[in-house]
């Protein structure tokens, strides 16, 4: 709620480089004072990520919002990250706006459209704003990018846009922590130094007391406040990742065993997270130039952002010569959204979207065919697994229209939100072969324990609430180790 001066109380995370660990910072102080009955909100002004989440006002915003959503147990909606940038190639990605597609755009190209996009950044941010009684913003990548600085939105140019004073976030598990942030204030022109108002250092191995010389030495180089040293928190890797880079297997004692191909625009990759927490599953993810193993019981084909790109990929790795030894051998395969496309017999691109038009040859292992359109799927649903009558809940975030004759073989009848009741994905005629555009569908309970069962695995782990005592689990970390209370002045006095 607005101060006496009418501003809602905010704080801008901004961090000494990417992956330092802003984005579960921001979940758990969104959860610790949501914990304390504020009415808090998190807010990102640009974000770089393959993995988005479907929003309530029918949008997409990066998956990293969705959590700290969830610590703030608030729904889903675009204002929470009003520019999403999703990477289809190593030099162009695609442009979220405000939930909806901007455009395809090259990062030269971006650079001169940033300045233009400020004022939906700023729209959304004051939408959030009027809803709050705290926000948290999250920056990216790092204010230290000063060749990165004209027409900025995602650091400095955003914080100075809304008048939000900055609080640095510091990674010492990567080395050299008192020169990142010494060389963070370094960089930085006057003005920007003095809207950091404090620093805290983060992922910290040991005995924090044993950095009490490098905080001293670190606020003494800078003039900043020292809010404290974060321990490593261990949990974090069952919170949802955002970064491909991030990706890891696991569960290896599990008897079934389930195999990922990580391919070079991989998206929506936090369909893996409730079966790498399962202990009955072995989660192995295949990194390129490894083949897939011979011993699986499944292989997923996840989601991507650029589906004819991703499926050239597969086949350089010899990826379709070992799927095509694995179903022989009697496995099982689930293409989930681009992975079931690529499934199928052909992928045409008529108007060009990924790339150059034209029509691909497809895995051939579902008697499908897809055509990629313009227009994009993006709806939350709910419905029943058609084999065994199982719940499933996820949500749809696509482009491309797929059907043929396994299309009559259906994998889910789901329900959109406000929709009527349709048949989803494919399977082959003895069901070992499916795919669906349902993202999501392995965080039900429902479904995954009765697709686990199929398997001889036995499931009893209820993953909505074991992420959300994590999050818990957080905001208590961050209380016991952090100077709250300054936090919240600093805020407050923006």
């Amino acid at each position: 709620m607005p101060d006496k001066r009418g501003k809602t109380p905010a704080v801008m995370i901004q961090g000494t480089g990417s992956n330092v660990g802003k984005s579960l910072i921001v979940a758990g102080l969104c959860r610790l004072f949501a914990n304390r009955g504020l009415n808090v909100r998190p807010f990102k002004p640009q974000n770089m990520s393959n993995n988005a989440a479907v929003t309530s006002d029918g949008g997409e915003i990066g998956r990293a919002q969705a959590l700290q959503a969830m610590g703030c147990r608030v729904p889903l909606t675009v204002h929470m990250n009003p520019v999403l940038l999703k990477p289809e190639t190593d030099t162009g990605a695609q442009i979220i706006v405000q939930g909806k597609r901007f455009g395809t755009m090259r990062a030269r190209e971006y650079g001169k459209h940033k300045a233009e996009l400020l004022p939906r950044v700023i729209e959304s941010f004051s939408k959030i704003e009027s809803e709050a009684d705290l926000v948290f913003v999250e920056g990216a990548g790092s204010p230290a990018e000063i060749n990165l600085r004209a027409g900025d939105i995602a650091n400095m140019g955003f914080a100075e846009a809304a008048g939000l004073p900055v609080i640095l976030c510091a990674d010492i598990d990567r080395g050299g922590v008192i020169a990142s942030v010494v060389g963070t204030h370094s960089v930085l022109e006057p003005c920007e130094q003095k809207r950091v108002r404090a620093f805290f250092i983060n992922r910290f191995r040991g005995d924090p007391s044993l950095f009490d010389d490098g905080m001293r030495e670190i606020v003494q180089r800078t003039g900043w406040q020292g809010l404290g040293v974060v321990p490593w928190f261990a949990d974090a890797s069952k919170l949802p990742a955002e970064d491909a880079l991030d990706l890891s297997s696991g569960g290896q004692g599990g008897s079934v065993k389930v195999v990922v191909p990580v391919m070079s625009r991989i998206a929506n990759f936090d369909d893996l997270d409730p079966l790498r927490m399962e202990p009955g599953v072995t989660l192995e993810l295949v990194n390129p130039g490894t083949p897939l193993p011979g011993d699986a019981d499944l292989v997923l084909l996840p989601g991507s952002k650029s589906t004819i790109g991703d499926l050239t990929f597969f086949r350089e790795q010899g990826w379709e010569v070992d799927l095509q030894a694995h179903v022989r051998r009697g496995g099982h395969v689930l293409g989930i959204c681009g992975g079931y496309q690529m499934l199928g017999k052909t992928i045409s691109d008529p108007d060009g979207i990924e790339g150059t038009a034209g029509t691909v040859k497809g895995l051939g292992f579902l008697d499908v065919d897809t055509v990629l359109t313009p227009d994009k799927s993006l709806v939350e649903s709910t419905g029943t697994q058609v084999a065994s009558g199982a719940r499933v809940a996820g949500y749809e975030i696509h482009i491309g229209r797929t059907s043929g004759p396994d299309c009559g073989r259906p994998y889910l009848s789901i329900q959109a939100s406000g929709g009527a009741l349709k048949h989803d994905g494919a399977q082959s005629g003895d069901g070992r072969i499916a795919g669906t555009y349902l993202h999501g569908l392995f965080t039900d309970d429902d479904f995954r324990k009765a697709y686990l069962t199929g398997f001889g695995a036995v499931s009893d782990l209820a993953y909505a609430q074991r992420i959300d005592a994590v999050l818990d689990d957080l905001a208590v970390h961050l209380e016991d180790t952090l100077d709250i209370d300054a936090i919240l002045e600093i805020a407050a006095a923006r």
